[in-house]
């Protein structure tokens, strides 16, 4: 089963959902039974709030390999950008596979990244998988949280494509030819579709299911066929040869609604059809990002699973930390040599880290170890307090003995990440 969630122009999200959305009401029910009072509790709502915050830029097919404590409340939060008519696909799967509730919400940025994010879609699945098709180019976050006391390893997937089955049989978007806001009589008007060329009598089908709303002829685009899909989206095909559907046909994504022609202004060029994607209120829209099927595999994680939701270090010097996994990214920091990192996540041959001072990035695997094995000692001075952050304001965990000697797992700045006899694990300031 697929749990699919669609943005629908100016509409809230209340006319998707009667009352409230499942996270919403999966919070409700938190604070209806006084959980909203405990810690965990406190955890999950803010862990949804801190999602959106500091969500991950992505850039699809994307898939991580992740590690939820059960005793812990999170969210994951990413950012992605979407051309309209593009479909959103994201995945969970869980290891041990077992049945719990994860929501998706899908929210849009405002433009110019200038107030809170809208929430357009909202879904929850046992099957934990939502579609969403995006109704104009933006920025948009991606929300995933499981229900409270639900852990272990997990992936999410995000993949991106066409929204609707390419028009012409047997062709792809290779055979467009011209282009969306080409110029047209000398410059009078732009063209409102994509022309995709073919034989004559190649057919056209349904790119969705849908109803037909018209058959006609007319001056500019000869013998047409305007289909109303599912969305509501109007979806005109023009310059046929022939018709073969009437008013009011149901049509299913494939069957056959005419053929391949030249009719109408196109009769001094070569047989194509002309395809448009139209909506109420947004106008015309460019069909190419709705038809286009990018690459939809993602890579393969090849890091150490297990490193995934421990510390790690790093572990050469000069090692540059990206906004991406990719080398071609931006670089976020350069950390040297055995500062700790928590290791988040995992995709491709990056792992996603949460630095010490709260920021995120990704760190090559390569140059990533795990911190269980100490890199020196140090004696502790007097008055040596062990904290939860590398920051003398830092919350005290412990008070060390003066002249033990712990154990440094990590450094940092002018901290140290070190062992107590206690077996807390914490920061030491050297100063």
């Amino acid at each position: 089963m697929c749990v699919c969630a669609t943005a629908c122009g100016g509409e809230g999200l209340r006319s998707l959902f009667v009352g409230y959305t499942p996270h919403e009401r999966y919070e409700h029910s938190l604070r209806e039974a006084g959980l909203d009072q405990t810690a965990l509790g406190r955890d999950w709502v803010a862990a949804a709030e801190e999602a959106l915050d500091r969500a991950v830029p992505l850039e699809a097919p994307y898939r991580e390999e992740s590690y939820l404590d059960p005793r812990e409340a999170a969210a994951s939060g990413y950012r992605i950008g979407l051309r309209r008519g593009q479909r959103l696909r994201a995945q969970f799967e869980s290891e041990p596979d077992s049945a719990y509730r994860v929501f998706f919400d899908v929210f849009v940025i405002p433009t110019g990244s200038a107030g809170t994010p809208r929430l357009l879609a909202s879904a929850d699945s046992l099957e934990r998988e939502l579609d969403f098709v995006a109704r104009r180019d933006g920025d948009y976050l991606l929300r995933i949280q499981p229900e409270l006391l639900r852990g272990g390893r997990y992936s999410i997937t995000i993949v991106v494509g066409s929204s609707l089955a390419f028009p012409v049989d047997g062709h792809d978007t290779g055979a467009i030819r011209s282009w969306f806001g080409d110029p047209r009589d000398g410059g009078s008007r732009n063209h409102d579709g994509v022309d995709i060329f073919a034989p004559r009598g190649t057919p056209v089908i349904a790119a969705a299911n849908g109803s037909v709303r018209s058959t006609r002829r007319n001056r500019l685009g000869g013998k047409v066929v305007w289909l109303t899909d599912e969305l509501g989206r109007s979806l005109y095909y023009a310059h046929l040869d022939s018709q073969v559907v009437a008013r009011g046909d149901p049509v299913r994504v494939g069957d056959t609604l005419g053929f391949v022609g030249n009719t109408g202004n196109a009769r001094t060029t070569p047989p194509h059809l002309h395809f448009g994607i139209y909506e109420r209120g947004y106008g015309p829209s460019d069909p190419y990002p709705a038809l286009y099927d990018p690459p939809s595999t993602p890579a393969v994680f090849s890091g150490d699973p297990a490193l995934i939701g421990e510390l790690g270090r790093v572990s050469r010097d000069r090692t540059r930390v990206r906004s991406l996994p990719t080398s071609r990214a931006p670089v976020v920091t350069e950390l040297s040599r055995h500062t700790p990192v928590r290791v988040t996540a995992g995709t491709g041959s990056w792992y996603r880290i949460a630095l010490p001072d709260g920021a995120s990035g990704y760190l090559a695997a390569e140059l990533t170890e795990l911190a269980d094995s100490p890199i020196r000692s140090e004696l502790v001075a007097n008055g040596a307090i062990l904290r939860t952050q590398p920051a003398l304001s830092a919350l005290a965990l412990d008070s060390l003995i003066p002249g033990a000697e712990v154990p440094v797992l990590g450094s940092y700045g002018a901290f140290l990440y070190v062992q107590a006899p206690s077996g807390r694990a914490g920061w030491l300031s050297l100063n």
